[in-house]
Formats: structure tokens, sequence, C-alpha cells
């Protein structure tokens, strides 16, 4: 509840403003479960490739 209070103003928008970071919140879980699976296996290039060509 503390930490409610300390950021009022920023949960209040949340639940009042028509605006929201659903789509850019799914993007970028998206790409934290690419980066998962790929832990330790290839480089960063082959990384990109699956970031890019998994839409």
């Amino acid at each position: 509840m503390v930490g409610i209070r300390s950021d009022l103003e920023a949960v209040t928008a949340g639940l009042t403003l028509p605006f929201s970071s659903g789509a850019v919140e799914g993007q970028v879980n998206r790409i934290k479960m690419l980066k998962r699976q790929m832990f330790g296996r290839a480089g960063v290039d082959l990384l990109r490739k699956r970031i890019l060509l998994s839409r």
C-alpha cells in the first residue's frame, strides 16, 4: 500500500487515461521470451534474425 501511495499520480493516470502500453508490453514480452530461449546458444546476429522473423 505504501508503494501505491508514493506513486499515486501514476496509478491515477493509469486507471483514468485512455492510453495503454499493452501493445508495447506484448512486444517486450515476446522479445524477452526469445532471448531466454536463445540464452547461451548463439550470438546477437541469430537473436536479431529470430526477433525480426517471429512476427
